[in-house]
């Protein structure tokens, strides 16, 4: 659903500029970005090769995470906020494909992602998607929104999934964050990643790409981002490096990446 307060679309696709969701296409290796979402993207990796891996990292462990929340937790119900760009194992398909009657809330307010998104992330017939244009820190109307497609009385996984570090500390996501699960029900989840300040060459390349973009990413140390679990009853492994948390078969201990991101999940009391 559009949001009248926000400028047409038009006016905010700003193709001239990077924006955080293509550039993210751009680093998957997808099609639907412009010429500076591509140069923003290879600016990163000229400086930060990993990047790439990283981001599909964030996305492997999106669908570990819908996995195990739909198959050992029993959620039906997701808030997928920050949905980005279509890609493979979307959330809707993952949670749909063990659990067809799934339903799912996809939120974004970049009007490329949205025009994609609802031509392209279709529901099973027993469950639903929706799709919201709306900005992650109004959190009453994206909420209000959700609730049209979710019961939030009932447990619901929300996912967060490099989109706190599009906030600085000032506008203190953390709180944000308490703010949406204080609006779900004992039972429901979080699912969060995002990028970590432990590598020099990762925060060079950020800061260039923050000089040029329409948003701008915050890196932070993995103690500040395990501080979005305060509260929950964290699953097992805890919040760790991305590829770390319940990897595939074969891709654990020494297999796995050094990464630059950590992710966790946590259940609400």
């Amino acid at each position: 659903m559009t949001d009248p307060r926000q400028p047409p679309a038009a006016d905010r696709l700003q193709t001239d500029r990077p924006h955080s969701a293509r550039v993210w296409n751009y680093l998957l290796g997808g099609k639907d970005h412009y010429p500076a979402d591509a140069a923003a993207g290879e600016m990163i990796l000229k400086t930060f090769p990993d990047i790439a891996g990283i981001a599909r990292d964030q996305r492997a462990f999106l669908a570990r995470a819908v996995r195990f929340l739909t198959g050992e937790a029993g959620i039906r119900q997701f808030l997928d906020i920050g949905t980005g760009l279509p890609t493979a194992n979307n959330t809707h398909e993952v949670a749909q494909w063990s659990a067809p009657e799934s339903r799912v809330v996809y939120v974004d307010n970049d009007p490329l992602v949205l025009t994609h998104a609802r031509a392209l992330l279709t529901s099973t017939p027993e469950g639903a998607c929706a799709y919201v244009d709306a900005d992650v820190r109004d959190t009453g109307r994206v909420l209000d929104e959700a609730a049209r497609t979710i019961d939030l009385t009932r447990p619901v996984g929300l996912t967060l999934l490099g989109i706190m570090g599009q906030l600085p500390d000032e506008e203190d996501p953390w709180d944000l964050v308490r703010r949406l699960l204080a609006a779900l029900p004992s039972g429901s989840y979080l699912a969060l990643a995002d990028g970590t300040d432990t590598s020099e060459t990762m925060t060079r390349a950020i800061d260039a790409y923050n000089a040029s973009s329409v948003s701008s990413y915050h890196l932070r140390s993995p103690a500040r981002i395990a501080e979005f679990f305060d509260g929950l009853d964290v699953v097992a492994p805890g919040v760790v490096r991305i590829g770390a948390w319940r990897p595939e078969p074969g891709r654990d201990g020494e297999h796995l990446p050094p990464g630059h991101a950590v992710s966790g999940v946590g259940r609400k009391p």
